[in-house]
């Protein structure tokens, strides 16, 4: 059964990488044939992820071939962390805490929301994501909308799912998700 749900999935994802459009994410197009980070740096609303990824180093990695699952805070979700936060982060000296908040983001394999909830209802409704920077989040879905609880409790919901990149698929997020302690 197992095989045939990643079949499934697989199959999901090259109809949906031959026939979607891609959303507009922060009033940009979002191009299939640009990476993640050439796509991230044209929306207004990932300014902050930019400049963090940037800081943290990890913008080569992530124009790398991939495939990449990347859930996308908004700079919303960035001002909901306590006054300062982002600031301290971007500091050189922060920059290993900036990484594994980042890598808390991103999964080593290109996963869109429909082939998601098939994997949480699959699990008795809620599944483990677990991201290149140790964390496992819980993704979970209430109606179509796809949720996922960080390892400190924070929730964020998937508001643009399936963004298509040349590496893999960008969902953009309404919480910055944080790694346990």
């Amino acid at each position: 059964m197992k095989f045939l749900t990643f079949t499934a999935s697989v199959l999901a994802l090259s109809t949906s990488l031959a026939f979607a459009e891609n959303p507009q994410v922060g009033g940009a197009p979002m191009f299939e044939d640009k990476n993640i980070v050439e796509n991230a740096v044209n929306s207004a609303d990932h300014t902050t992820l930019v400049a963090a990824v940037t800081a943290a180093g990890l913008a080569e990695t992530l124009m790398g071939e991939g495939p990449f699952t990347v859930f996308a805070p908004t700079n919303d979700a960035f001002a909901k962390l306590p006054a300062g936060t982002v600031e301290n982060l971007l500091l050189p000296e922060n920059k290993e805490t900036l990484v594994k908040i980042l890598t808390c983001h991103v999964v080593g394999k290109a996963v869109l929301a429909e082939a998601l909830q098939g994997m949480i209802a699959d699990d008795g409704g809620k599944h483990p994501v677990p991201t290149l920077g140790g964390c496992t989040l819980q993704a979970t879905y209430e109606g179509d909308m796809v949720k996922l609880t960080d390892e400190a409790g924070n929730v964020a919901t998937v508001t643009i799912a399936d963004v298509i990149q040349s590496n893999g698929v960008i969902h953009v997020i309404d919480t910055v998700m944080l790694p346990a302690g």
